[in-house]
């Protein structure tokens, strides 16, 4: 049956972000030229122009699914497309400053941000093994590129060099993992693979799944996969930091939950054995590795694999509680972790990263404002009450006592006081000791400080009436 226009309404904020980045670049082109700052407010512009078309044109609380299968927009779809706006944006606000104080606010960069956000979109929407791959590979390589602007950056090209080639694998055994299952289910569709496999233990299953397990562990930066997430959050410019750190986690949650809970949801017995060890593996390491830490952007890349561990360890539940746990906490990190790297852009300036620990000694007598936000988000990661924080690592734990995993709520309540350490190591370093005289006096733009506030309020509300959020996911899920 041909497709009309108005049948395509659903896919609205891909279809309309595909023409966004053709109209950003061509902005660029002839305008940005002359205007360097023009292509970011156009930018902008298009994300709330797409968040305003999602609401208008996403058929909330149905279900509906387009080209011959392959797209499916659903309630959880659009709750986390709106998300994905939403997040850019502020990255985007945040990080504005940082790129024109170092001479690369260039429009390849939001074009290839653009890009990003259109793969996590599709992974968001996908219900197609290929659809998947389309969007891992759209994102994929998007944030290679990004990894790499800054072309005077050494440390930024081996950093994109390493991200490149292992992403490479990963895609490879994603896709062969993908092969494994397309031949024993002779079709592309997840809907139609989760009611065809349906039989756990047989080798081929756990051949398959093993191969998507370790391409997904890869994506997300769960150990032994991680060994990309550190250099590549320290060795990228802050500004891409802050996106690869964010944004995509939407994304790869999205690619659990469509690929493994849904069309592999008749083999979780398999793979839930198989991501156990990985997550308890993720947060012990994530957690230690980040006490030794001296680079703020090198510990926050070790804070992401335990969160990941966090994450993942919705999935070993392997029920709806489990997943619900899973979209809380990745939506949770998300905007804490967003934060979090926009302390870190607006404390340094040209010529001054602010990354390393030493540099935020002191930081409540140079900036009051910047030290509050640190600290609320430092205490967030902590898991401290009253912040959304808490009620996710909460949720985690409830979702695996209510499945018997007693050891994993064990290994985690352990795992969340040995991370307390390192951040609250934060609060005390802004606090308690004195700051040293050769730092330079931070950054005081107004808009990016106002959202910065209104992003450190957020985690404080969202944490002392944690209940519409807890809901809304419930209600996504189930």
């Amino acid at each position: 049956m041909m497709m009309t226009l108005h049948s395509m309404t659903p896919a609205a904020p891909e279809i309309y972000l595909a023409f966004a980045i053709c109209a950003v670049l061509l902005f660029e082109v002839f305008v940005g030229v002359t205007r360097p700052g023009a292509t970011s407010t156009l930018t902008l512009a298009a994300l709330v122009v797409g968040a305003a078309l999602t609401v208008r044109y996403a058929n909330v609380g149905q279900h509906v699914v387009l080209f011959d299968g392959m797209y499916v927009t659903d309630p959880l779809a659009f709750v986390l497309k709106l998300a994905g706006f939403l997040f850019v944006a502020v990255a985007l606000l945040y990080s504005r400053m940082y790129l024109e104080n170092r001479g690369i606010l260039r429009g390849e960069y939001y074009v290839l941000t653009l890009t990003a956000l259109l793969g996590i979109f599709v992974l968001i929407s996908a219900n197609s093994l290929l659809t998947v791959y389309i969007g891992v590979e759209l994102l994929a390589l998007s944030v290679y590129a990004m990894v790499a602007f800054d072309r005077e950056s050494g440390v930024a090209a081996e950093s994109a060099m390493k991200y490149f080639v292992l992403g490479a694998i990963a895609s490879g055994t994603l896709l062969y993992g993908m092969s494994i299952v397309y031949g024993m289910t002779g079709t592309l569709d997840l809907e139609l693979i989760a009611t065809r496999l349906t039989t756990p233990g047989s080798l081929g299953v756990i051949m398959g799944l093993a191969f998507i397990v370790v391409a997904v562990a890869f994506k997300l930066g769960a150990v032994p996969f991680h060994m990309w997430l550190p250099d590549v959050y320290e060795g990228a410019p802050t500004s891409v930091t802050l996106f690869v750190g964010t944004a995509p986690k939407i994304g790869y949650f999205a690619l659990m939950l469509r690929l493994l809970a849904h069309g592999l949801g008749g083999t979780a017995a398999d793979w839930t054995l198989m991501l156990t060890p990985l997550a308890v593996l993720t947060l012990i390491v994530g957690n230690i590795v980040a006490i030794v830490q001296t680079n703020l952007k090198r510990m926050l890349a070790y804070s992401t694999i335990s969160h990941v561990g966090f994450i993942v360890l919705g999935f070993v539940a392997g029920t709806p509680s489990g997943y619900t746990a899973a979209l809380y906490y990745t939506l949770v990190y998300v905007l804490v972790a967003l934060g979090a790297f926009g302390v870190i852009l607006l404390a340094g300036r040209k010529g001054f990263e602010a990354d390393k620990l030493d540099h935020y000694k002191g930081l409540y007598r140079r900036d009051p404002l910047l030290a509050l936000v640190m600290m609320a988000l430092m205490f967030s990661f902590a898991g401290v009450p009253p912040f959304v924080g808490f009620w996710a690592k909460l949720r985690i734990i409830q979702s695996l006592w209510e499945t018997n995993h007693l050891g994993l709520v064990i290994v985690s309540v352990v795992m969340s006081v040995v991370g307390a350490f390192y951040y609250l190591r934060v609060v005390k370093l802004m606090y308690f000791d004195a700051p040293p005289e050769s730092l330079p006096a931070t950054l005081r733009p107004l808009g990016p400080r106002f959202v910065i506030g209104v992003n450190a309020a957020a985690v404080l509300a969202l944490g002392v009436l944690p209940g519409p959020l807890l809901d809304l996911c419930s209600r996504l899920i189930h």
